[in-house]
């Protein structure tokens, strides 16, 4: 999509179509009502007849408005205040995006009617919102069928204001960067398991390095990760005729003395349990047990589209988990890279496995604090649905930051406990802990797994098994939480 700032006058634009955004019980917004003035009142009479109330996500379109250049009006309720609050901005421009699509608008026009001291936040949301209502998934090289109608191609927003111009402006900057890393992040989910492998993920990273001088892209093999010693990580991979990648990404965009942020994504392509076999139902979706690593690509992409002043380590241990002659099994016990031992209990706890020994390798980095984003348990999901990622974290200052970087974002996250009373859970006869720790607490006891990892370190676990994909008509991935770790950077600057 084309974002752009415009000053003209609104009557005076040459566009498809004017978006009138509409507040329910309120007077019209200047903007809409100098439109309704030159259209001889024709958008207030759609108002007192009923046809819209303004209630978030109504639309009501007015063609052939006389006395403008524009072809169309959309009027787009926001609800009931002038600066809605997040969930009915998105379900209005949501709407609005469907609408304009399916309308044939090639064009539109949005007059600002937002306060100038949330124009920032609002004009980024609305861009990301277009962005991800506009997204569209299909393979690779497939031929790309031809659109029934014109696409919508352009949105400007309308204002006079200077100050309010430059804002809009860098929203725009801000919002494309962070929709593009979601949609890449939303593409590497989608993809099918015979596509997205291993060797694929780290194909895709090496893109986004490529030509960039302050960007190093470094991918480890199998022989690599053995000689240093990771056997936790190697362990899930044993099943697999796909070999698994190491992959690192180094973003210098800020001094050498400034150490960096460490984003650790888990990568499995496809996860069918192992010799822990799941249930066939849904198993398709295993698919998106990558999305934590697509997230981090994903981030890694916006950070560089962005040229953020900071240093950034993206780290992403990526294999598949399958059961074959040569898969682990339980009961075996392998040796991390940090030396510690660990009792396979169940090798659909996989995820743990391979984030750990990239918790121990993220160490080389001496980082500011490591992040591992995970789509790792069902627990997550039963706790908090698809609304929020779980936190669980060593250090309460990176954890509010986080949960302040969701709540700005609009990808939130909920912060969990990781006291020491749960560590018992993971205790062993065999090893020095086992990879799961029962029935109970399932995402915390996970958490309290991968903390024994980063005792070190200043660290933070987002579980976004709930967040990482929808099912049912909507199934796909979501690209969380791109935007959430993007706003967290963008903070640190």
């Amino acid at each position: 999509m084309d974002f752009s700032v415009i000053g003209s006058a609104l009557e005076r634009t040459k566009t498809d179509c004017i978006i009138c955004p509409i507040v329910e019980g309120e007077p019209l917004a200047e903007a809409v009502a100098s439109l309704n003035q030159i259209t001889e009142n024709q958008i207030q009479q759609l108002i007192d007849r009923g046809d819209l109330q303004g209630k978030a996500g109504e639309i009501q379109w007015l063609h052939n408005p006389t006395g403008i250049q524009a072809q169309r009006l959309l009027l787009l309720g926001l609800g009931k205040t002038t600066t809605p609050n997040d969930r009915d901005l998105k379900k209005a421009i949501t709407a609005a995006t469907q609408a304009l699509q399916n309308s044939g608008c090639r064009s539109a026009l949005l007059p600002v009617t937002t306060e100038t001291d949330s124009l920032h936040r609002v004009s980024r949301l609305m861009v990301e919102t277009i962005e991800s209502t506009s997204y569209s998934y299909h393979l690779p090289h497939s031929k790309k069928k031809k659109a029934e109608r014109p696409e919508l191609k352009k949105i400007s927003f309308a204002t006079g204001n200077r100050k309010q111009s430059n804002l809009i402006k860098q929203a725009i900057t801000e919002g494309k960067a962070i929709a593009d890393g979601v949609s890449l992040a939303r593409t590497l989910g989608d993809l099918p398991a015979n596509i997205c492998t291993p060797d694929y993920l780290a194909r895709e990273t090496r893109k986004i390095g490529r030509n960039q001088k302050n960007i190093a892209i470094k991918v480890l093999n199998e022989k690599e990760m053995e000689k240093l010693g990771m056997g936790a990580l190697l362990s899930v991979s044993h099943g697999s005729e796909q070999p698994a990648k190491l992959i690192i990404a180094e973003y210098k965009g800020a001094a050498k003395s400034q150490a960096p942020t460490v984003l650790v994504g888990k990568g499995v392509t496809f996860d069918s349990g192992g010799i822990s076999l799941k249930p066939g139902a849904r198993m398709d979706e295993m698919r998106f047990d990558m999305c934590g690593a697509a997230s981090v690509i994903g981030t890694l992409q916006a950070v560089r589209d962005l040229q953020l002043p900071i240093n950034l380590v993206a780290i992403v241990p990526a294999t598949e988990n399958l059961p074959s002659g040569k898969a682990t099994k339980p009961g075996d016990v392998v040796t991390s890279l940090s030396g510690q031992t660990i009792e396979i209990l169940n090798t659909d706890a996989e995820g743990r496995l391979i984030l750990c020994d990239a918790l121990t390798y993220a160490e080389r980095f001496k980082p500011e604090e490591i992040i591992d984003i995970a789509t790792l348990t069902g627990a997550c999901v039963v706790a908090l649905g698809k609304h929020a990622a779980g936190l669980l974290s060593n250090d309460d200052q990176l954890a509010n930051s986080l949960l302040e970087a969701g709540e700005q974002s609009s990808d939130r996250c909920w912060r969990l406990p990781l006291w020491d009373e749960y560590q018992p859970q993971l205790d062993s006869n065999f090893a020095d802990m086992g990879n799961i720790g029962g029935p109970e607490a399932g995402t915390i006891t996970a958490a309290c797994f991968l903390s024994r990892f980063a005792e070190k370190q200043r660290w933070a676990h987002l579980d976004i098994a709930g967040a990482a994909w929808n099912q049912g008509k909507e199934k796909g991935a979501t690209g969380r939480p791109v935007s959430l770790l993007v706003q967290h950077l963008i903070n640190k600057c």
